[in-house]
């Protein structure tokens, strides 16, 4: 588990940004995902992370 109480990481990794809910505007953080290599390289992203699909989609990426 990682804090990142000055959401420098949240930032760099663009997790933290403006969001819409119900007519109203806030920053928050978004569902996204990345697929990082033993090397530390990103090899996919997820955006748009869907709960209920997502270790599925994750798994198909390792497969494929």
């Amino acid at each position: 588990m990682l804090c990142d109480e000055s959401k420098q990481m949240i930032k760099a990794y663009k997790a933290w940004g403006e969001k819409k809910f119900m007519g109203k505007t806030y920053d928050g953080i978004h569902r996204i995902s990345y697929l990082i290599d033993e090397k530390g390289y990103i090899q996919k992203i997820y955006d748009k992370v869907k709960t209920k699909t997502h270790a599925i989609d994750v798994l198909g990426s390792l497969t494929s």
